[in-house]
């Protein structure tokens, strides 16, 4: 049990950048890269997933650093929720964290599935819905994944296709490469196939239909449940012309990959050090090392500390002014956060860049 309290943490303390400990989940479809690519020791286990920065309730992140070392950042949060997330944050989502940034290793093919909406998840399960975005980070050659249907379907023709198992003829699939990006609004269907690796930004939810799981075995050796009719009113049944976010990739620049009503996402590839000065969306920033150690320094305080190559780090709100330095010459770093800023009419122009066509 970890320590709900700390008798040397406050309010003023927990204003600091948070890593966490490791927080690591045994998945059927898990492979062996996510401990060494996180400094870990490797072992046999088929890891699916690294849970970076959580606050969902069945697996909560214990911070491992600073004032707050073996707190549980919802008790953290719980201190100071505006100075952490932000205030307009904090109000929005009654002091809770709303996002949960994964790294995924996806050995063998995820299960085929789909995220209700808000309206729906709250009237079945009194939740929230769920949207989430990818960014591959190594991908092995030939692999793909499915994001949206590539031909029109009835609900009729879905559900028969469910029964006689040729749902996988109908969905669009995209072999991909490192640095491709996809976004997962509620609703669309998708899985993630054999040999990828990436990083998965969603809201703080946990509610999945399974469409299609293969017909195997979960990790206690029975087979895994289906909602196939949960899942035939929360598909989106539209055929898109593009699935793949198209966005600059420019060296030295917070390049904008995702900026949708829920989280937005940058992505930065530097070679120098580089100012972040986020304070301006009243949010919290969630800061993954996709690529390279950095040194980040917080320039209201002074404070150093590095940030290793697969691994994670939550900035407050209040103190997100920061430099992000590469150790060894290049450093890739892809920030989550909320996006506070106008959305007027006059401001929508600019906006959604999640599904951009070339």
């Amino acid at each position: 049990m970890k320590n709900n309290m700390n008798t040397e943490a406050n309010d003023k303390t927990a204003l600091y950048p948070m890593l966490f400990e490791p927080n690591l989940h045994t998945v059927v479809w898990g492979g062996q890269r996510l401990r060494p690519y996180k400094g870990l020791p490797a072992n046999d286990e088929p890891i699916g997933e690294s849970w970076e920065v959580s606050a969902v309730p069945s697996s909560v992140s214990v911070v491992s650093n600073g004032a707050c070392k073996g707190m549980l950042l919802t008790d953290v949060i719980a201190m100071n929720p505006e100075g952490i997330l932000g205030e307009q944050v904090a109000r929005k989502y009654d002091n809770k964290l709303p996002l949960l940034v994964k790294f995924i290793d996806a050995k063998k093919d995820l299960s085929i599935q789909v995220h209700p909406n808000d309206e729906m998840a709250k009237r079945v399960h009194n939740k929230s819905g769920k949207t989430e975005m990818w960014y591959v980070i190594d991908a092995e050659p030939g692999s793909c994944l499915y994001a949206g249907f590539k031909e029109h379907i009835s609900p009729y023709e879905y559900r028969k296709r469910i029964e006689d198992g040729s749902i996988e003829e109908v969905l669009a699939r995209h072999e991909v490469k490192t640095g491709d990006v996809f976004f997962i609004p509620a609703g669309r269907v998708h899985a993630i196939c054999g040999g990828i690796l990436l990083a998965e930004v969603q809201q703080s939810r946990d509610v999945n239909y399974r469409i299609f799981d293969y017909n195997r075995p979960g990790m206690d050796g029975k087979p895994r449940e289906l909602h196939t009719e949960l899942a035939a009113e929360a598909l989106d049944y539209e055929v898109q012309e593009e699935y793949r976010t198209i966005y600059a990739d420019d060296d030295n620049s917070a390049n904008h990959v995702v900026d949708s009503l829920f989280f937005s996402v940058k992505v930065t590839n530097m070679t120098r050090t580089f100012h972040r000065n986020l304070v301006k969306y009243d949010s919290f920033i969630i800061t993954v090392c996709i690529s390279g150690d950095c040194r980040i320094r917080m320039r209201n305080t002074g404070e150093e500390f590095v940030l290793k190559e697969g691994n994670s780090c939550l900035i407050p709100a209040a103190i997100a002014d920061y430099d992000v330095t590469p150790i060894n010459g290049t450093t890739q770093v892809l920030d989550a956060f909320l996006d506070n800023k106008d959305r007027s009419i006059s401001k929508k122009v600019t906006r959604f860049l999640h599904i951009s066509k070339k």
